[in-house]
């Protein structure tokens, strides 16, 4: 059931329909990446390499704050949110590399 809003949010409404659908994409994104995820712990296994690889975190990182940059997105926040996913993925493939 939709909350009624209040008169002087209602305003808001638009911006929040908005905010909502590029949410929905960002998880779809997300998944994508994940679906990836799977298929480097696959080559990760068959190689004996580690989950943490500090190069790539970094290039990784790198990669995005640049990208982001270019878009008017505040690097800072790009950083902070690829470093919290990328340490949970590296756990993820910790626990399934032993």
């Amino acid at each position: 059931m939709a909350r009624v809003l209040p008169d002087n949010e209602r305003c808001l409404a638009p911006f929040r329909a908005e905010i909502d659908i590029i949410d929905a994409q960002l998880v779809d994104l997300l998944a994508r990446r994940f679906e990836v995820v799977k298929h480097v712990i696959a080559v990760k296994q068959a190689e004996g390499l580690a989950a943490l690889l500090p190069e790539r975190v970094e290039d990784v990182v790198e990669k995005v704050m640049a990208t982001a940059e270019t878009r008017g997105v505040p690097p800072e926040l790009v950083e902070k949110l690829w470093r919290v996913l990328i340490e949970w993925v590296i756990a993820y493939e910790n626990e399934r590399l032993g």
